[in-house]
């Protein structure tokens, strides 16, 4: 079987920014970000905001969190995408903070 072609604008060893409840907790990625500023990514569950919450991971590990992510990754820059449950509906949004 042939490996799917990268999806995202940044590759997988590019850091992004998620939070310590995704990776220890296992809580769901339910917001994406998108920065406009340097085309950044943030992966997060919604249940924190807390700055000593915030991780670094890499894109591709986001994408093995959660490889429903790949449905979203032409989310452009300056661009939010959030949704209730893993395989819900993303509603996505231009937000002039991000």
């Amino acid at each position: 079987m042939e490996a799917q072609e990268w999806p995202f604008d940044q590759a997988e060893n590019v850091a992004a920014i998620t939070t310590r409840q995704v990776i220890e907790d296992n809580k769901p990625i339910l917001m994406v970000i998108h920065y406009s500023d340097d085309d950044s990514w943030a992966f997060l569950c919604n249940t924190t905001g807390a700055e000593s919450d915030g991780r670094v991971i890499g894109m591709g590990e986001a994408l093995n969190i959660d490889p429903t992510l790949r449905s979203i990754a032409d989310l452009p820059p300056g661009w939010i995408a959030e949704r209730d449950f893993v395989g819900g509906d993303w509603r996505k949004t231009a937000d002039p903070d991000y």
